[in-house]
């Protein structure tokens, strides 16, 4: 007689899998991948930027983050505007002047929920990678129609969130 009994996952409440290499449960997802040369460099809200972001929240899975690459041309900006999603950035290459410090390469920021960023200009030009993801605490999750992608850009005036 089997004394082995049924363990459940106390976060998702299903049955753990008694499979070796497995996933913990059925709940449990595999990685997604994407690499950005699969990727073509699309207009970003602010002049003098693009961007390939390879992954992005939707209506059916808006816990996904809106994750990639933002390029910034020499002599690129962007206004202080504010957020209730979280994200954190990682400088690739070129210096930015944030809020008047500059950064450069290896340097990575975190923005909270809600939060506002500091303008930003490069007089370099350079590349950061976004991750952009739902606050733990305003549970909003990042803006990605009308911001990526886009195919024409809105008048500075009527995109930023400066107040």
């Amino acid at each position: 007689m089997s004394t082995q009994s049924t363990r459940i996952d106390p976060i998702t409440n299903e049955t753990v899998s008694a499979e070796k290499g497995a996933p913990l449960t059925a709940a449990h997802q595999a990685m997604r991948v994407e690499h950005p040369d699969d990727h073509d460099w699309t207009l970003l809200r602010y002049e003098g930027q693009t961007s390939k972001m390879l992954f992005h929240p939707t209506a059916d899975d808006p816990t996904v983050p809106n994750a990639g690459l933002v390029h910034y041309e020499p002599g690129s900006s962007h206004p202080v505007h504010s957020h209730y999603f979280a994200q954190i950035w990682y400088v690739l290459d070129g210096e930015f002047r944030i809020g008047g410090k500059t950064y450069g390469k290896g340097t990575m920021i975190f923005h909270p929920d809600p939060h506002f960023e500091h303008d930003l200009v490069t007089d370099t030009g350079g590349t950061i990678l976004y991750v952009q993801y739902m606050g733990p605490s305003t549970r909003q999750a990042p803006i990605y129609d009308g911001r990526f992608n886009v195919t024409r850009r809105k008048k500075l005036e009527d995109e930023t969130t400066e107040y």
